[in-house]
């Protein structure tokens, strides 16, 4: 990058100077990363401080049969196919309650797009979980799931949405968004639910009261400029709702282990690598930079691995999301290490290693407890490996 336009983006973030489309690509054209992440790491010590955010979360997905074929979803199955599911409710409820464990906060629900299951069955399933669990968040389906909820309902998304809302939803997810640019999204999605539609239903959502999560998908056969794009729609978004609580990038998986009945479904494997570390760090950095009206940037460590995770909170992330057990969506099928869960103690050890302060958080951000910062006495001593 030329030294003058490095001192004036410089500036721009110094000055709070709101960056433009041009600014984005060209952060993504720097390769200095040392640069980056310093610029993305003061945004987020302006607004976070020296924190980073986690919850004790859990996820549950009731059914894998799905209308659609996304190129990159390894998820779905067809009805009739091997490994193709649908709880009944008892089963999601009785599933729920042995989740229940260490100060459960949050259950995170995402399903396929099932062709025939009734409308009904969704707002049932989340009433009879609320009455199990009545002291857990229900952050469940994401736009795509309520459009299709319009499909086989015939009701209005803000019919849905209340009755939802009756039913015990506290926030939808954030799924569904991928890339939004059409020039990759056509080539990537197998589902009628595009920009338009998705930021009509989080517009209905906010308008609503609930505080949202947007993500992006990355890492597959976009180009930086769609990345950029995709932010700035989801700022205007939020400059028009404020709305979103968190933007969430998430690192598109190669499903290598996706082979127990011979179909690989994850089409874009042959036409791509997974974003290296490096790239990933970019990704958050410029993210920070770029979306500055919202005030939480996670690293989902499922998707990113340990060690990227922890490096993404000096690279503008200050959210390390949860204590997952088993997520079922994506995998971590190139063997870079991520452990199938992290348990409290593991997100606290983790967080104060890399130099933050954990705080436990709930599905709203508001605060349930906070923890001691790093020992800053382990730096000078060394320490044994943890095996």
């Amino acid at each position: 990058m030329d030294a003058g336009l490095k001192r004036e983006l410089e500036a721009k973030v110094h000055s709070g100077e709101r960056l433009t489309r041009e600014d984005g690509i060209a952060l993504y054209e720097s390769d200095d990363l040392a640069w980056l992440g310093g610029l993305a790491h003061h945004v987020r010590t302006q607004k976070n401080g020296d924190v980073v955010h986690f919850n004790v979360n859990r996820h549950l997905n009731m059914t894998n049969v799905c209308a659609a074929s996304c190129a990159y979803c390894s998820f779905q199955r067809k009805p009739g196919e091997k490994d193709a599911y649908t709880m009944r409710i008892e089963e999601a409820v009785r599933l729920a309650k042995a989740m229940e464990v260490d100060s459960l906060t949050e259950l995170h629900i995402v399903n396929g797009l099932h062709p025939t299951l009734p409308w009904r069955y969704y707002p049932r399933s989340l009433r009879e979980l609320k009455q199990a669990l009545p002291n857990v968040s229900l952050k469940a389906f994401t736009a795509t799931e309520i459009h299709w909820f319009e499909k086989i309902s015939g009701l209005s998304a803000s019919e849905i949405l209340d009755e939802l809302i009756d039913a015990g939803l506290e926030s939808l997810t954030g799924g569904g968004a991928e890339i939004f640019d059409w020039e990759v999204r056509q080539h990537i999605v197998d589902h009628e639910t595009h920009w338009e539609d998705w930021s009509r239903i989080h517009r209905l959502a906010h308008e609503k009261g609930l505080k949202t999560p947007c993500t992006m998908l990355y890492g597959h056969i976009e180009e930086p400029r769609h990345r950029v794009d995709h932010v700035l729609r989801l700022r205007e978004l939020q400059d028009e709702t404020g709305g979103f609580q968190v933007f969430i990038p998430l690192r598109y998986q190669h499903d290598f282990h996706d082979s127990k009945d011979g179909i690989v479904r994850n089409r874009l494997m042959e036409r791509t690598e997974m974003a290296t570390g490096a790239e990933a760090l970019k990704t958050f950095a410029v993210s920070r930079l770029l979306f500055d009206n919202v005030p939480h940037v996670k690293v989902f460590w499922v998707m990113h691995g340990v060690t990227t995770a922890q490096l993404a909170l000096s690279h503008g992330a200050d959210d390390m999301d949860g204590s997952v057990v088993e997520y079922k969506i994506t995998h971590d099928a190139d063997n870079f290490g991520t452990p199938n869960k992290l348990g409290r103690d593991d997100l606290l050890d983790l967080i104060r290693d890399a130099g933050f302060r954990p705080v436990e958080r709930n599905t709203r951000y508001e605060i349930i407890r906070e923890y001691d910062g790093p020992d800053l006495t382990r730096r000078e001593t060394p320490q044994a490996m943890r095996l």
